[in-house]
């Protein structure tokens, strides 16, 4: 009986030996329990242009473009069981306001982070919503949840639309996301807008048993709904460390925007304590009215009326000034269409020294939106006719709704009588030719145009595959690449050249397009394809590589073409003497040599032969390895691949293509300027 009892003894000090760090770390984490009616005086980890104003509001961003902010509890907390690894149950809770300069624009969001780290070290702003950079996001290893409460639609990250909420999986991408909004007592949903500018309350919470996430929004007068906006069955253990930080994060575009947080708590292993809403600082009111103005309100009608009588005259010469053409079937687009007058305004009455370039399509204006500050460029385009206009502007709407990091976002357009006006983000750098010919100021290192090259070629691909209906660009050239504050490339005008395609008889062959540019198939038959894209975008490689327009005017005869002129030094085996000299010998030659190359290849004259813009991104990214052409030679006949190891089906058709399309002494020249007759 003794050494029964002993036996029994030993047993349950081994069980409360087994379960006393299992006790100990339950313990630890239910310790971390806070409560913040705001933040004056409390202690957070703040980077970015994050910061904590004066009646203890959070201010994650301010009225500053293209900035992030960070605040997180500076403490780590122990989210996960030491012995087994599976992650604790957590709640919280935090009154959040969203408040921008534009009623309806706004950037870009605001989210709740778990890291492993306090601050996200490297992460960008704008779409990027302080959390990720284009190069970790979507990674493994970032070990990040957030909740994101998101105001821009980015295709690229297949968002649900421009106003929504998600859970983000270390990448932006949402693994599960919905429009923002409540279930009602009823049962009956509320939409709800995140940039009203009024306060809003969100709840989080994680089962550790169930392993799911529910968050739930409603507006701060609202009791918390019994129904949760999403929930998402995943178990967070293989996601989050054994420690974690929590906090917030928030980015601005180009629209000036406030991002606030009014509350907030937290509490592991249990139900968070509920905010003390009354307690809450209050958020920024607008300009205070004048005392004057309420004093003296009797006098200042009274006066308004005069002057309105006697300025009866003006207000009517000032309408006609700033009419617009606006029909019934344009209200659909309201929040897309601007106010001719506020154009006119923001150029300074489109006056001469606001005038950024002109081009085919028309003259383009630089801008400031006196309401919103944003920096635009306008393009006023001419177009008397009104058959098809309808048809065009739904286009032009549905391209506005594009966003992709090398496109120029087009923001809205206006309607006058016989005038189209195209509103676009203003690019401080302008467009790419001037960086490249008539002898620039400042021209552009080797490793910045493969940049470019690069931008462009994603960005055109996007257009052709990457969106619900391909976008023909129609004008790939120099002069419609933009440079941002970062030089980036960014591709302008896409689907700007339907405008003159509407209204006209599909039995006509109507080319709209550039010199030089052109696709032989393009000049013969009027119909714009993908292929013909292509072929402008061999044009533009080539011509950043060489400093050389397409064509060029004044000469010797036999540099005329520069696809000619590339393809002698190819066949002399001195391509890479063909380079720009403004660059110097500071390039990689095998990138120079790859752009070169595929030029030439995306400059055939048979749209057949030609790759397609994902091929071409392949290439430039080294995906693909890019085909041995080292065995093409000139002959008296033309151009033709010599059969050799290593060529597939593709370019045996590639060869026989170049025989049939450069059958002459001056082979290339003479296929492009034949194929228009």
């Amino acid at each position: 009986m003794k050494r029964r009892n002993v036996y029994a003894n030993i047993a349950m000090f081994s069980k409360l030996v087994i379960l006393l760090p299992l006790l100990i770390s339950v313990v630890g984490s239910q310790d971390t329990n806070f409560t913040y009616n705001g933040f004056r005086s409390v202690n957070l980890s703040l980077d970015g242009i994050a910061t904590i104003t004066s009646n203890g509001l959070l201010e994650l961003t301010n009225d500053t473009r293209q900035q992030k902010g960070h605040a997180f509890y500076p403490t780590p907390i122990s989210f996960k069981n030491s012995l087994n690894d599976i992650a604790f149950s957590f709640s919280t809770t935090f009154v959040f306001a969203i408040v921008s300069e534009y009623p309806t624009l706004s950037g870009h969001g605001i989210a709740f982070v778990i890291a492993p780290t306090r601050g996200l070290p490297g992460a960008l702003p704008s779409q990027y919503l302080g959390l990720f950079n284009d190069t970790n996001n979507g990674n493994s290893t970032n070990h990040v949840v957030a909740i994101e409460l998101d105001t821009i639609q980015s295709h690229e990250f297949n968002d649900t639309n421009d106003n929504h909420v998600g859970v983000d999986i270390n990448s932006l991408e949402s693994v599960k996301s919905t429009s923002a909004g409540y279930y009602a007592t009823s049962g009956g949903f509320m939409n709800l807008t995140l940039i009203s500018g009024h306060p809003m309350q969100v709840w989080v919470e994680y089962d550790g048993v169930k392993k799911q996430i529910n968050v739930t929004l409603a507006p701060i007068n609202v009791d918390k709904p019994k129904i949760p906006l999403l929930s998402l069955s995943r178990d967070l253990s293989p996601i989050i460390n054994k420690t974690m930080y929590v906090g917030f994060s928030s980015s601005t575009g180009s629209v000036l925007t406030s991002h606030y947080v009014l509350g907030w708590s937290f509490k592991m292993n249990g139900k968070t304590q509920e905010l003390a809403l009354s307690q809450l600082p209050k958020l920024p009111r607008g300009k205070e009215r004048s005392k004057l103005l309420t004093i003296g309100l009797p006098i200042i009608l009274v006066s308004l009326v005069l002057v309105a009588i006697s300025g009866a005259t003006y207000v009517i010469k000032r309408k006609r000034k700033f009419a617009e053409l606006l029909e019934d079937w344009e209200v659909d687009y309201g929040p897309h269409r601007f106010k001719y007058k506020d154009l006119y305004i923001a150029t300074k009455g489109f006056r001469d020294k606001e005038l950024l370039g002109s081009g085919g399509f028309g003259r383009v204006y630089k801008g400031v939106l006196t309401t919103s500050k944003i920096e635009i460029a306008v393009k006023k385009v001419s177009h008397e006719s009104r058959q098809g206009m309808r048809e065009f502007v739904a286009e032009i709407v549905s391209i506005g709704r594009l966003r992709h990091r090398n496109l120029v976002p087009l923001l809205g357009y206006c309607r006058r009588k016989g005038e189209l006006l195209l509103v676009y983000d203003y690019m401080s750098n302008g467009s790419l030719d001037k960086y490249l010919f008539d002898q620039p100021q400042v021209t552009l290192s080797w490793s910045q145009r493969f940049q470019v090259i690069k931008g462009v070629a994603s960005g055109l691909l996007y257009l052709h595959e990457g969106w619900d209906q391909v976008v023909i660009h129609r004008d790939v050239k120099a002069s419609n690449v933009l440079l941002d504050g970062e030089l980036n490339g960014r591709l302008g005008d896409f689907g700007l050249a339907r405008l003159y395609d509407h209204g006209t008889d599909p039995r006509t062959t109507h080319v709209v397009g550039t010199l030089g540019y052109l696709a032989p198939e393009h000049t013969r038959s009027g119909k714009a394809t993908t292929s013909t894209d292509v072929y402008a975008f061999g044009a533009f490689m080539l011509e950043v590589a060489c400093g050389r327009r397409p064509i060029q005017a004044n000469g010797p005869s036999e540099d005329l073409i520069l696809v000619d002129w590339v393809f002698s030094h190819l066949s002399q085996g001195k391509i890479m003497e063909a380079r720009d000299p403004n660059y110097g010998t500071n390039y990689v030659a095998e990138e120079l040599e790859l752009v070169l190359k595929l030029g030439l290849m995306c400059s055939h004259s048979e749209a057949a032969a030609r790759p397609s813009m994902r091929q071409v991104v392949q290439y430039l990214e080294g995906d693909v390895p890019f085909p041995d052409l080292s065995s093409l030679g000139l002959r008296s006949t033309g151009l033709t691949f010599a059969h050799g190891e290593g060529f597939d089906d593709f370019f045996m058709t590639y060869s026989s293509s170049m025989n049939k399309g450069f059958s002459h002494s001056s082979s290339i020249a003479n296929s492009l300027l034949s194929g228009g007759r």
